[in-house]
């Protein structure tokens, strides 16, 4: 058995100016992912033609203002939510597909105005309007919802141990609750007829896949004997005489660490520094 205090608790104030320093990547990483998204929103997407007869499946409602408005989308990871909204609004400018109510958009009074030479829309309706009329898919809506509660789904699943085969029902139940409340946001997105169908599905399927991946990257699959704890913290523990092949060796681990948590930062006797546990050890 590993002695106790065996490894230290790091604070955000004992320790959160160099983490940041050490993460600084990750940080310029995260503002050029919001710079990026930010550039895609600004330019004009392709104008997918448009012509009476394609006209006829894009006469719904125009409602303003949206029943989830875009504020109001949870999410929990900026990581996964940039990534998330550069993927998107990437797809989105680029497929330039028209909105179930681009009519309405377009011709604001009614009355359709078309090229007399290809038949193509001659939009004279706002032109905030009309361009966002171009965005349908995917669905950003769904996918920054499913990529904000799919990461909170996967994190409770890992935090209140879904998988340790006690057959508890009602920690299952309270992972589903965020995948619901995406779904509900998904699904306002063609109730208000700002999307398509196939718009909301892909755009949850981008969101549950980056949610996913962006979960994994930062913590072990939550089934594992320590699918709690993230891989810094497994790492830590392993390099300190703990193993997590067993559940007892995982109990011992959980406790050190509520150990620890209680003592805080009085607990350093001869402890690891942060730099030795970050530098060249990822």
């Amino acid at each position: 058995m590993p002695p106790e205090n065996q490894f230290v608790v790091h604070t955000l104030k004992s320790h959160g100016t160099k983490v940041a320093r050490l993460h600084m990547h990750d940080w310029l990483i995260l503002l050029l992912l919001a710079a990026i998204d930010l550039s895609l929103n600004l330019i004009e997407p392709f104008h997918r033609y448009v012509s009476s007869e394609l006209m006829t499946d894009l006469k719904y409602p125009l409602k303003i203002p949206d029943t989830v408005p875009m504020w109001a989308v949870p999410v929990r990871l900026a990581y996964s939510v940039l990534v998330t909204a550069v993927i998107t609004d990437s797809i989105k400018d680029a497929v330039g597909r028209p909105r179930p109510n681009f009519f309405y958009r377009c011709f604001p009074t009614g009355e359709p105005a078309f090229d007399p030479v290809n038949g193509d829309v001659l939009c004279y309706g706002d032109k905030k309007l009309v361009k966002e009329g171009y965005k349908s898919f995917p669905s950003g809506h769904s996918s920054w919802s499913f990529a904000g509660l799919g990461f909170l789904a996967w994190y409770l699943c890992g935090k209140i141990k879904v998988f340790d085969r006690r057959g508890h029902a009602a920690k299952l139940c309270i992972v589903v609750l965020p995948y619901l409340a995406a779904s509900l946001v998904a699904i306002s997105r063609v109730d208000d007829y700002w999307h398509h169908w196939t718009d909301v599905f892909a755009g949850s399927l981008i969101g549950i896949v980056v949610s996913a991946v962006c979960y994994l990257q930062f913590f072990p699959f939550p089934h594992y004997n320590n699918g709690w704890a993230p891989h810094a913290f497994n790492r830590i523990m392993e390099e300190n005489g703990f193993h997590s092949t067993s559940s007892s060796s995982s109990l011992e681990m959980e406790t050190s660490y509520m150990r620890q948590e209680q003592l805080g930062s009085s607990g350093r006797n001869g402890m690891p520094d942060l730099d030795a546990l970050e530098n060249g050890r990822r």
